[in-house]
This record gives structure tokens, sequence and C-alpha cells, in this order.
């Protein structure tokens, strides 16, 4: 667990743009339960967090389509929700940060953790506006 005042900021950057936090397992059950288009970042302390995952999801969202729902949950905090929203997100294992859009439940797009890595927060953005451009 990672003290409040520290990921307090990390959440806000995610919470600001409309994204809901997810605390409980039944939170993620009926997040994912809504219809249309639903991203779920799994927010995480690190520095890949901070400089890819968070600021391409921003980027990403300033786009004619966009996902009908924004929820997160936070690795290493939020432990329950986070384990609740990884099980949605089988085959691929747990990894954070990670972005998954599912659409009326159902998973259709995966960003882990080795494609936020090291890449620039614009190529996550473009990534992610592809599969709105798909899905939304």
């Amino acid at each position: 667990m990672y003290p409040a005042e520290i990921v307090k900021p990390m959440r806000e950057e995610l919470t600001t743009l409309g994204f809901e936090e997810l605390f409980q397992e039944g939170d993620v059950d009926m997040a994912l339960a809504k219809e249309g288009t639903t991203l779920v970042v799994v927010n995480s302390i690190c520095g890949c967090a901070a400089a890819n995952a968070r600021p391409g999801v921003r980027m990403s969202l300033g786009q004619d389509k966009t996902p009908d729902n924004l929820f997160t949950v936070f690795a290493g905090v939020d432990r329950e929700a986070t384990d609740a929203a990884r099980a949605k997100m089988i085959p691929f294992p747990p990894s954070s940060p990670s972005i998954a859009l599912f659409k009326d439940g159902e998973l259709v797009h995966m960003i882990e953790r080795h494609h936020i890595e090291g890449r620039p927060a614009q190529m996550i953005a473009e990534n992610l506006q592809s599969a709105y451009s798909e899905h939304c």
C-alpha cells in the first residue's frame, strides 16, 4: 500500500478527466455491465504511468470518438478492484499500468505495460484512438 497523499495527484490526473475510481469488486462488475464502450485504466505509481500511460490516455480523449464510460483502479492500493478488473482482462497477464477497452462488457482492446514502457505518450494516444475509431 502506498500512502494516500502520494497517490492522490496520480489519481487526480485521471479523475479530473472524468474517470470514476473503482474500489471494490462489485464496483468493477457494475462498471463493466454498462452498455457501450468502457475504458479501464489500471493506474500505477511507476514512472511509465506518469510519463506515458496517463498522458497518453489524456491525449486520446480529445477526439470525436471516445469511450462512453471511463473508470480506473489503482494497482498496489485498490487491491480488490484491481484484482477484479484484471480478472476481466484475461488472457492478458496482470500488468500495471495497463489500459483496457471493453464493449458491452467484452474486452476488445488491451495495452499492457510492455506496450507502454519506453513508448511516447503520443504513440499510446494514437493506439487508443485507433481502438476508439473501431469500437466506439
